[in-house]
């Protein structure tokens, strides 16, 4: 059937859509009060262009095909976040602090999840040049005041530090094959095969520590249990996560230390927002300090990223004020009367339908719920009470 669409493909139709593009607007419009500027990279780039500096992570969620006209590999995008770091690294090149935003689609191999689409409309923000944690707490405000523009709470942020394993896994012996077999493991909290591949790693505090990771997560009271089992290497990435709580503290702040998504492309603290009635995180994001060097220009750079499609799903329901129907004007006095009032509305801000000559139909089925009609020489708005051109 000519009709059909891949699968976990689908179009978004006027209802859904109209709703994804007014919150797009809203995002961006502000993200660009708090300094955030909008780029629009390309829907496509070279593979080596497209993966480098996001680790293999991206690689496999990532379509490729070959570009007929050099013969050389190229991918569609599965995440923004890394051209948008090209382009702060090699085409703006600014020595300051740069706040980048975007919008766009990115398009999975595979959804990632089982009601998932893979075709996630993606809007995001990410602050470059700033290595201190004012950088991550500024980011994490925005992206609770996002979900706030989507009419969702977050229900919890999690916090947790990608630094944490990457010390533990060092001071542990552990490389190659092996760590990435124990953050595996880890990110799944799946113990019994974290003992067994740990079973030959240097003992001592270090090995007992990646094994405690996985059942360090709950509210303020994980990071205090967490310097007590966990060897003094790791103070430093629990004060950068000590002092995120206290400066976030107003906000549904939590902790999940084995929380590693995007291990092989963020370095340091990483988030992820849940709301109620969603399983799956509503926004990730995370310090990414290295991507920026495989472009020629390592920036210290944090960010997060959201679904539109998702936001929408589960915001808000409601619908603003429908569309007036208009008759079609004619060329005498009347019509001129009738086209400058549906001007004078559209200026306002009213969404005005004219019912083209010769068409009857359920009007309602277009949106409107009001309409113009001509009392005393003046074109006043009623209530739309029947279907027709009016």
């Amino acid at each position: 059937m000519r009709w059909l669409l891949p699968e976990a493909i689908e179009d978004i139709l006027p209802l859904e859509a109209g709703r994804v593009e007014m919150l797009r607007r809203g995002l961006l419009d502000e993200f660009s009060r708090h300094g955030y500027q909008y780029v629009i990279p390309p829907l496509l780039e070279y593979v080596e262009s497209l993966l480098t500096g996001s680790g293999r992570d991206l690689d496999l969620r990532t379509f490729k095909l070959v570009d007929q006209a050099s013969g050389r590999a190229m991918g569609i995008r599965a995440d923004i976040t890394p051209q948008v770091a090209r382009i702060d690294a090699h085409l703006l090149n600014r020595r300051g602090v740069t706040r980048l935003c975007y919008s766009g689609s990115v398009l999975h191999t595979l959804p990632a999840g089982f009601h998932a689409t893979r075709e996630p409309l993606q809007i995001g923000a990410e602050l470059y040049g700033h290595a201190g944690l004012e950088a991550d707490i500024e980011i994490i405000r925005l992206l609770a005041r996002s979900l706030g523009l989507a009419d969702l709470a977050a229900s919890r942020i999690d916090l947790g530090h990608v630094g944490l394993f990457r010390a533990l896994a060092a001071e542990a012996g552990l490389s190659g094959s092996v760590e990435e077999d124990a953050f595996i493991a880890l990110q799944a909290k799946d113990l019994p095969s974290l003992r067994q591949i740990l079973a030959n790693a240097v003992p001592g505090q270090a090995k007992d520590g990646l094994l405690a990771l996985a059942e360090l997560y709950g509210g303020p009271e994980v990071l205090a249990r967490a310097r007590q089992v966990l060897p003094p290497i790791v103070a430093p990435q629990l004060d950068e996560l000590q002092c995120l709580a206290d400066a976030l503290a107003d906000l549904p702040v939590s902790f999940d230390l084995a929380d590693l998504r995007g291990y092989h492309y963020h370095n340091g603290v990483v988030f992820a927002a849940y709301c109620q009635g969603s399983p799956v995180a509503l926004a990730l994001g995370g310090r990414y300090d290295k991507a920026g060097a495989a472009y020629g220009r390592a920036r210290p750079a944090t960010g997060f990223s959201m679904d539109l499609r998702e936001l929408v799903r589960l915001g808000s329901k409601s619908v603003g004020a429908g569309a007036i129907l208009a008759p079609w004007p004619g060329a005498d006095a009347v019509g001129r009367a009738l086209q400058t009032r549906v001007d004078s509305l559209r200026a306002a801000g009213e969404t005005v339908v004219v019912a083209l000559p010769g068409h009857e139909g359920n009007w309602t089925e277009t949106g409107c719920d009001r309409q113009l009609r001509e009392r005393d020489g003046q074109w006043i708005i009623e209530v739309l009470k029947e279907t027709g051109n009016g």
